[in-house]
């Protein structure tokens, strides 16, 4: 062996090394995102693992998104809002857009995952044909030669050897991509659950200052029933009675005006469910009590990137971009495709083409590759590279979104609930002195405008309760949707499963 023979046995395994890491998709690089250790906002142990109202734990968790979401709602034990839930989650309109795009994203992969394996075809064929004397190669003036059968089978096979990763980055690509729609799906599962409670809750909650409102009409009716004998008798003048009926008109129209609330509350229900706004009436069920509303812990922040479908789904989206420059890359460099076919051909019979004096084959290899597309595969390259730092800012920017939610929420409930002990408080002291009022009018001891102005305040501190009541409700929602919903317990009723990648 000569030294030329030697240097290139020793080069050629490097230069083809280096083809391979040349056009490969790069070795995917997790971005550095900025995750404290605690939330600002959250009063409970950030490191102690928490057990929600129902039963479910909240602690740090490894790569999770395709795990089973808890059925969180369960923690509200509210009978008529897990029926909703469930009504949603089977026929909500938004959710069977997202289930259908799993299913094109599941194709789409398999459909990558088919160029692993050889192509393998059959074609049969039969015609009749007659070629000139020019095409045969006979001589001018020789006899036209007569038309014939041709009668032929075919097996055909073709294979592209993966040199550079053409294929394998494809796949990785379709398999992220599927990945994140099913992520997303998640997503909007959560989104329409956590959409169906806060609307019920809103809904509850205006019921609750509905009842309150009539209550007040109530006094305010009683209020007019008793200036007017005052009236009749002389004991007041009219401005007393005038200011009562103004009160009542007023009290009414607060509470017609609270009805269009309602109404438009339920038909957002209503869509949410999947029915026709027409068909659908909410029974009246005020939100009386919140005292029993889980105590939802946050966690650690770490565990929000797992939990998190929408973060999940960005985590696959990077992946998937990350493996489309390896695909861009290889365009640039051979593409070996190797073919088979087997068969027979016969111009006489059918039968004949399967005799073995009527075989015919062929084996072949095919290299190709661009030498001049003025620049197109580079350009392509640019456009994947740059699609991934895409990506990759779309995911810093849903952790930062994530983490300012849960903040969001957690702080709300704090201030909620420092808010209902001043107003339960305000509440008790605006009772006493309605009545207080009410006995120095009725003794004649104040005016008219003291007892009005002390019922004015009592209603409105009572509506104040009931708008904190909804408030803390839908907050309690909101952060868990914001921490990503439950990890634990059974899978959602007709959630599809989800395959493990």
């Amino acid at each position: 062996m000569n030294k030329l023979q030697m240097i290139a046995k020793g080069v050629a395994p490097v230069l083809a090394a280096l083809l391979m890491t040349a056009c490969a998709a790069p070795e995917f690089k997790q971005p550095v995102v900025e995750v404290p250790t605690a939330f600002k906002e959250s009063q409970l142990p950030s490191a102690e693992v928490k057990t929600a109202a129902d039963g479910s734990t909240w602690k740090q968790a490894q790569a999770a998104e395709a795990q089973p979401r808890g059925e969180w709602w369960l923690a509200f034990n509210d009978p008529a809002l897990n029926e909703l839930i469930a009504e949603a989650t089977k026929a909500n309109a938004n959710l069977a857009v997202a289930a259908a795009r799993v299913k094109q994203a599941r194709a789409i992969a398999g459909i990558a995952e088919a160029d692993r394996i050889p192509q393998v075809g059959v074609n049969v064929g039969a015609a009749r044909q007659q070629q000139s004397n020019v095409a045969l190669g006979l001589p001018a003036g020789a006899p036209v030669t007569a038309p014939g059968n041709v009668f032929q089978a075919n097996l055909t096979a073709s294979y592209e050897v993966d040199l550079f990763g053409r294929v394998s980055s494809n796949v990785s690509a379709a398999r992220n991509d599927a990945a994140s729609i099913e992520a997303t799906y998640r997503s909007v599962l959560l989104s329409v659950q956590a959409d169906v409670a806060q609307t019920y809750f809103r809904l509850r909650a205006t019921d609750a200052e509905l009842d309150t409102l009539n209550r007040t009409v109530q006094t305010r009716e009683e209020n007019v029933k008793v200036n007017q004998r005052r009236f009749d008798l002389g004991d007041i003048g009219e401005f007393d009675l005038a200011r009562a009926k103004t009160e009542l008109a007023t009290t009414r129209a607060e509470a017609i005006g609270l009805q269009r609330q309602r109404v438009t509350t339920e038909h957002a229900l209503a869509v949410l469910l999947g029915k026709p706004a027409a068909s659908y009436t909410a029974g009246v069920s005020p939100l009386l009590d919140t005292s029993l509303m889980p105590a939802i812990p946050a966690g650690l922040p770490s565990s929000l990137l797992e939990r998190r479908p929408d973060i999940a789904a960005a985590q696959r989206a990077m992946e998937a971009s990350n493996a489309r420059i390896g695909v861009a890359k290889s365009a640039m460099f051979p593409a070996l495709t190797l073919n088979a076919a087997a068969g027979g051909a016969s111009g006489n019979t059918v039968a004949e083409v399967f005799k073995w004096s009527s075989r015919s084959w062929v084996l072949g290899a095919l290299m190709s590759m661009p030498l001049i597309d003025g620049g197109r595969n580079k350009a392509n390259i640019s456009r994947s590279e740059a699609a991934l730092e895409e990506s990759v800012g779309t995911y810093r920017q849903n952790v930062l979104v994530a983490f300012a939610e849960v903040e969001d929420n957690l702080a709300g409930l704090r201030i909620l609930a420092g808010q209902t002990v001043q107003i339960e408080d305000a509440l008790v002291s605006a009772r006493r002195s309605s009545d207080l009022a009410q006995k120095l009018y009725d003794a004649g001891r104040s005016s008219y405008l003291d007892l009005l102005d002390a019922q004015r305040n009592l209603a409105a501190v009572e509506r104040s309760a009931v708008q904190l009541r909804g408030n803390r409700a839908v907050t309690t929602v909101a952060l868990i949707r914001a921490l990503g919903g439950g990890w634990d317990g059974a899978t959602a009723s007709g959630q599809p499963a989800i395959a493990q990648r």
